[in-house]
C-alpha cells in the first residue's frame, strides 16, 4: 500500500493558480524531496499533505485513508518548519514531549517516547536544557524529536535546514538521512536546495508554477531530464544551453547551426516533428565542456576567452565569453559559458582557450523544451 496519494490536486487562491491537477505517489518508506523556484508550489503542497491548506478539488489518501477533510491533528503526519518554533521557557523534553501532552497520553508514556528520541538524536544530555542553550543544529534536532515522539505516518519537513550555515546542513544531511534508514519512515522533504534534494532523496519532485515536470531518483533526473526545466534547474553549476536552429532534418538526426559555430550533424535523436528552421537548444553540463588542444571526430569546440576563475580546491570553475556563440546559461547571470574542471588549474582571467564538448554528452531540447535526445546511460551505484 503507498503512503501518501495524490489525485487530481487542485489549488486556488483568488485569481492564482498554485497548484494544477497534482498525481503523486509516494511509497511506504521513501525519502522523497519536493524542488523548484520560488512560488513553484513545492510548500503548498506540503501543506495540502499535512492539512494547513485546504484544496479545491482532488483528494489526499495517506495510508489508504481519504484525508482530505480530515483536521492536521487527526491525519497521522508530523512537520517540521524552517523556524524551530520551539518554546522558549520549556526544557528540551518539555519541548518534545509537547505534543503527546496536549494529546493527554499518559506520563510514562510520554517520558518512554522523549527517551527513545533523544537517544536516536544524541540529545541525551541536553534534555534538561532550554532552547537559548542551544545551538541552531541542536534546536533543528529537538524540532524533530518532537515529530519522532509522536509516531507519526508521515513525516513532513518544510525547508528545515534553511536557517542554519553551510557546515551544520551538512552535518543536518548525513543526519537526516541516517535517521530516515533507522526510523524507516516516509518523509516529505521541501527545499529550493538541490544539493540536498540529491544527496538526501530516494526520488525527487521537481515542480514549476504549480505542476510537476518530472519524478525520478535522482541519477535519473540529471542524467535525463525530461526537458529544459528540468534540465536547468538541477546541477550546479547549471547546464550550459546554446542557441541554435535546425538546417535539415534526416532521422533521427539533424544539422545544427549555431553562431560562432559550423554546421554539424547530431544524431541519437527522437525528431520527429522537427522541421528545417526549428529554434532548438543544445545543452552541456560543466562538467562534460572541455579545453580542447586538439579537435577530433565528434568534438564541437568554439574559442572563448575567460572572464572569471573561481578556484574551489578540488576544481576550478571558469566562465568563458565565446561571442558570437549564443549562450544562454543565466546562473552566473552573464550569458557565460561554464567549465567546471576537477582540477586546480592555474588559468587566469583573460586567458584565450578553445573550448568543446562531445556529441554523446550533448542534449537538445526541442522548440516546446522538451527533451528530444535519447535516454543517457546511468551509472551503476
Amino acid at each position: 500500500m503507498s503512503s501518501v496519494e495524490l489525485r487530481k490536486v487542485d489549488k486556488h487562491y483568488a485569481g492564482y493558480h498554485a497548484l494544477k491537477a497534482i498525481d503523486l505517489t509516494i511509497e511506504k518508506g521513501e525519502f522523497v524531496v519536493m524542488v523548484g523556484p520560488s512560488g513553484c508550489g513545492k510548500s503548498t503542497l506540503l501543506k495540502t499533505i499535512a492539512g494547513l491548506e485546504t484544496i479545491n478539488s482532488g483528494q489526499v489518501v495517506i495510508n489508504g485513508r481519504d484525508v482530505t477533510r480530515e483536521e492536521p491533528g487527526d491525519r497521522g503526519i508530523a512537520m517540521v518548519f524552517q523556524s524551530y518554533a520551539l518554546y522558549p521557557h520549556m526544557t528540551v523534553a518539555e519541548n518534545m514531549g509537547f505534543g503527546l501532552r496536549m494529546a493527554n497520553r499518559p506520563k510514562a508514556e510520554i517520558d518512554a517516547a522523549v527517551k527513545r528520541a533523544a537517544q536516536i538524536l544524541r540529545l541525551e544530555e541536553q534534555l534538561g536544557k532550554r532552547p537559548k542553550q542551544l545551538s541552531g543544529g541542536q534546536r533543528q534536532r529537538v524540532a524533530i524529536g518532537r515529530a519522532i515522539t509522536r509516531s507519526p505516518e508521515v513525516f513532513l519537513f518544510d525547508e528545515p535546514l534553511s536557517n542554519l550555515d553551510a557546515a551544520l546542513r551538512t552535518q543536518m544531511r548525513v543526519e537526516l538521512s541516517g535517521l530516515h534508514a533507522q526510523l524507516g519512515s516516509t518523509m516529505i522533504y521541501v527545499t529550493h536546495d538541490q544539493v540536498e534534494a540529491m544527496t538526501m532523496a530516494d526520488r525527487i519532485v521537481v515542480l514549476n508554477k504549480g505542476l510537476i515536470e518530472q519524478v525520478g531518483s535522482p541519477l535519473k533526473l540529471y542524467a535525463n531530464p525530461a526537458n529544459l526545466f528540468v534540465a536547468g534547474f538541477l546541477g550546479a553549476p547549471r547546464m550550459n544551453f546554446i542557441e541554435a536552429r535546425v538546417e535539415s532534418v534526416s532521422a533521427p538526426g539533424v544539422t545544427l547551426a549555431a553562431a560562432g559555430i559550423p554546421p554539424f550533424a547530431m544524431g541519437g535523436l527522437d525528431a520527429s516533428g522537427l522541421a528545417a528552421g526549428d529554434a532548438v537548444t543544445i545543452g552541456i553540463r560543466p562538467e562534460n565542456l572541455r579545453i580542447v588542444e586538439q579537435a577530433t571526430a565528434g568534438t564541437v569546440t568554439f574559442p572563448g576567452e575567460v572572464r572569471l576563475v573561481e578556484h574551489l580546491g578540488r576544481e576550478t570553475v571558469l566562465y568563458l565569453d565565446a561571442s558570437p556563440l549564443q549562450a544562454t546559461n543565466s546562473d552566473s547571470g552573464t550569458g557565460n559559458f561554464t567549465v567546471q574542471l576537477n582540477k586546480v588549474s592555474p588559468i587566469g582571467v583573460g586567458a584565450r582557450m578553445t573550448a568543446g564538448f562531445d556529441l554523446a554528452d550533448a542534449y537538445l531540447f526541442g522548440p516546446d523544451g522538451r527533451t528530444l535526445t535519447r535516454p543517457k546511460t546511468i551509472p551503476s551505484t
